[in-house]
């Protein structure tokens, strides 16, 4: 366990840190409907992720602390984006927003599961694997896509009434929506296999120190 934390005080994990207090910070702010300081606070945690990882390579700062605690950073937020989304949907007098607003939930339930299954692993002694390529860019163009909405959606985006001219249009607001979707299903299915190989692995790693092999 110590060597786990060795390591670990480092400005990356501070910046880390700081995006899992910024969580409720951006929760709160979106539910009492102050929409641009809930859009600034998400635009600093963003930042802070780019950050965490540059400084950590650049300065050999890479710790396994901040390995396992950057991906839950990322999962919380995405998962009180989602949650914040969601509720804010269910109030459009848009039937088909309101109707559009379970697909938020498909993205809670994904991030739910991958942490569960990192918690589990970890139980376990099992070191989780980095995100693939196909979670990268299910990550990026989440935030991408959560931030354009929180700006600009119809009826609470943050610029919506004081910029009309750029409000999102239903239609495409779903679209970008659903590719977000399409992108977190392929990073689902290209990390359930590695992560099924894992718990294999240390099954039968377990079994053979059982039987003194």
């Amino acid at each position: 366990m110590k060597d786990y934390f060795k390591g670990s005080l480092t400005i990356p994990n501070l910046l880390t840190v700081i995006r899992i207090l910024l969580i409720p910070v951006f929760a709160w702010l979106f539910y009492d409907g102050k929409y641009i300081w809930a859009l600034v606070v998400l635009l600093l945690s963003g930042l802070s992720d780019t950050l965490d990882g540059k400084i950590a390579r650049r300065f050999n700062q890479v710790s396994e602390l901040g390995k396992n605690l950057d991906p839950v950073a990322d999962k919380l937020t995405q998962i009180v984006i989602a949650v914040m989304l969601f509720a804010e949907f269910r109030k459009s007098s848009s039937n088909a927003l309101h109707l559009f607003s379970w697909v938020f939930l498909y993205f809670l339930l994904k991030e739910a599961v991958m942490v569960m299954i990192g918690a589990i692993m970890l139980s376990m002694g099992i070191k989780p694997g980095a995100a693939e390529i196909y979670g990268k860019m299910a990550t990026f163009a989440f935030y991408v896509v959560m931030l354009l909405i929180i700006g600009f959606a119809p009826g609470f985006g943050a610029f919506s009434y004081k910029i009309p001219a750029l409000v999102l249009p239903e239609t495409v607001m779903m679209v970008l929506v659903i590719i977000c979707a399409i992108l977190a299903t392929m990073a689902w299915v290209s990390y359930l296999p590695g992560a099924y190989r894992q718990f294999k692995e240390k099954a039968e790693a377990n079994k053979t120190k059982s039987n003194g092999g």
